[in-house]
């Protein structure tokens, strides 16, 4: 029968482990939040998100209805503003607020589809280049340095003129040209991990080639992989308003900061609020993204972690 000082004494060894051995998600936050940029970047990014999911009811204005008698009104603290159209209107009298806040739903959209659309099938290709280094290895390899040889503007802008513009033919051209950079990533993770002590123990216990790959190697290479898709979210945007600009994007009238830019830019002198308030936004997320990306990296990198 245990008495009372011997369970105040386990309680007590149970806190000091728990001080001593923090939750990985713990442990995680306490990394991430040291570096200041990146909790900036996501309290930005989780405002974009809300206006995301909710730009029905967070946009003031239809984002297509045109208002004829405020032809690019400026934003409500220039002089001639209008308090209704807190940053404006384009040059068809559209409220600019709801259509970036619209435009935040496809640019988005496009980011997080294009990051799965390329991760899924880099890591497959990764762990296939990683574990058949002489039978897979050299021709996934290769075929990835023939594409990272190719701009990568360039070759979205060829892929999109072959498929055709639009916003599905957008997410494969960009899913496309993030393609090598996964699987390079991993492949480099799984070569480094495959002469680990527990990689042999699980082969020596019986483990399958499935369960190698899937169960044992790629957990631990999971950490890059996810920084680089941070960084790569950023891209797609970038790409996906590239391709917008040149019209190869999402078409008109679909508010899509691309697309905005490129309708607006024969007025950037004379209403200069209706181009760069776009490639502001633009601007504050790929930003907010990028520095998400270095607070990933610092949490989940183990030597960041014990430098800092």
């Amino acid at each position: 029968m245990s008495t009372p000082t011997s369970s105040v004494a386990a309680t007590a060894s149970a806190a000091d482990q728990s001080l001593l051995y923090p939750s990985p998600y713990k442990e995680f936050w306490q990394a991430f939040s040291k570096n200041k940029g990146a909790v900036a970047g996501l309290l930005f990014m989780l405002l974009v998100i809300f206006c995301a999911i909710f730009a029905p009811w967070v946009a003031p204005h239809n984002p297509s209805e045109q208002y004829r008698d405020f032809l690019l009104t400026p934003p409500a603290w220039l002089e001639g503003g209008q308090m209704q159209f807190l940053l404006g209107t384009d040059e068809l009298g559209r409220d600019l607020l709801s259509r970036l806040i619209q435009g935040s739903r496809l640019s988005l959209l496009i980011g997080l589809s294009s990051v799965v659309m390329s991760l899924i099938p880099g890591i497959l290709l990764g762990l296939f280049a990683g574990f058949f280094p002489r039978l897979l290895g050299p021709t996934i390899m290769r075929l990835m340095d023939i594409m990272l040889a190719l701009p990568s503007l360039l070759l979205a802008v060829a892929i999109v003129a072959i498929l055709g513009p639009g916003l599905i033919n957008t997410v494969i051209a960009i899913a496309i040209v993030s393609l090598p950079s996964y699987v390079r990533l991993t492949r480099a993770a799984v070569m480094g991990e495959l002469n680990r002590d527990y990689v042999t123990a699980a082969r020596l216990a019986g483990a399958g080639l499935p369960r190698l790959m899937f169960v044992t190697v790629l957990p631990n290479c999971m950490a890059p992989l996810i920084v680089q898709a941070t960084l790569s979210f950023s891209s797609a945007i970038l790409d996906a308003a590239a391709l917008g600009f040149l019209g190869l994007g999402v078409q008109p009238p679909t508010p899509e900061w691309g697309t905005m830019l490129a309708s607006a830019r024969d007025y950037i002198e004379r209403a200069s609020w209706v181009v760069s308030l776009p490639g502001l936004t633009i601007l504050l997320s790929v930003l907010a993204i990028n520095l998400m990306g270095d607070g990933l990296r610092d949490a989940l990198d183990p030597k960041l972690k014990n430098a800092a």
